[in-house]
């Protein structure tokens, strides 16, 4: 492990990006602030994303929860406008400033697509309501690959630089395969694509030697034997995944995780964000949100208001330093 990566490392475990476990409350319906939310108002809630990967799966999972509790008066419009990692979407929501009737989820590009993009904004302009969960990578080849497990990967890869397919460009998925290229000495060309579903499409027809993703995404393709796991990038390894070793494990704990979280238009209004974090005290109590978790394989990291602010910026300050590191930004 080079001393950057030590580094990063050992501040995310020791908590200097600031992760904090929700206290239980009683569900029972957030009260409504000077008259937010309106009934008259349409929630528009957009999807930074495609159809089908991590961040589409949480928005969706928390409108579903929003619903079945009766916990949103009114009627919400789900929509996704991917593009840009991420920056299609965010820009629009940006684009809502002042409103409370805008939102969106978040997701590691939140924090790196600004890294590296002219983007007007940054995750800090955007009001906070809840950091909900952090997760982790898992190191996938297509199930007919010869390679059969990480030792196998490493040592071909050292000398046949391969191809690693992730989501959006300079983000989580660039960061983890590189700090762990770094460390286990081989080069690979990273190959970004817009949705988990067209990463998935170009492994499965070899277009690509391998390829990072959430594992809850892709457990499906993993039990049918369609793909292989060979690494996991969190400190210990989910149930679902077996006995797939962890970058630790082989010695090349890199200690990054994605965070997955909830925001608002910049200057949103008090009372929209007051409502919002309440809201989702009592939808992370659900069982139906503990369900998410477990079968997403995540772990619940909550943060509220301006602490999750305060983790977005260390967050940032992190990526950046990884990011310059290895020439990816100046």
């Amino acid at each position: 492990m080079t001393e950057l990566q030590d580094n990063w490392a050992s501040r995310l475990r020791a908590g200097a990006i600031g992760v904090a476990v929700a206290a239980p409350l009683a569900l029972g319906g957030a009260a409504f602030a000077q008259g937010y939310p309106s009934t008259e108002e349409t929630l528009d809630w957009t999807i930074a994303f495609g159809p089908g990967g991590g961040n589409d799966i949480m928005a969706r999972t928390i409108v579903d929860i929003l619903n079945t509790y009766d916990l949103y008066p009114g009627d919400i419009s789900v929509e996704n406008r991917a593009g840009g990692s991420g920056a299609v979407g965010w820009g629009y929501l940006f684009g809502q400033a002042g409103s409370g009737y805008g939102i969106s989820t978040t997701s590691g590009s939140f924090v790196t697509t600004p890294l590296q993009a002219d983007t007007p904004w940054q995750p800090a302009d955007f009001t906070p309501v809840a950091l909900l969960a952090t997760d982790d990578l898992v190191l996938v080849v297509n199930g007919s690959s010869d390679i059969q497990d990480i030792g196998q990967f490493i040592e071909y890869a050292q000398s046949n630089p391969v191809t690693i397919a992730g989501t959006g460009t300079v983000n989580v998925d660039f960061i983890v395969p590189t700090l762990f290229a770094q460390a286990a000495g081989f080069e690979f060309e990273y190959v970004s694509f817009n949705s988990m579903a067209d990463q998935t499409t170009a492994l499965l027809s070899s277009s690509v030697d391998a390829m990072v993703g959430n594992p809850g995404e892709i457990l499906g393709l993993i039990d049918s034997g369609d793909l292989r796991p060979l690494v996991y990038s969190g400190s210990s390894t989910p149930e679902a995944l077996g006995d797939v070793p962890t970058m630790g494990d082989v010695g090349h704990d890199i200690g990054v995780s994605m965070p997955r979280g909830l925001i608002l238009p910049p200057d949103a209004p008090a009372e929209a964000q007051e409502w919002w974090i309440a809201t989702m005290q009592e939808v992370v109590q659900t069982p139906e949100w503990a369900e998410y978790i477990s079968s997403n394989t995540l772990t619940p990291t909550i943060l509220y208001g301006e602490e999750f602010r305060t983790f977005l910026t260390r967050t940032q300050d992190g990526f950046a330093e990884v990011l310059r590191s290895v020439g990816a930004i100046d």
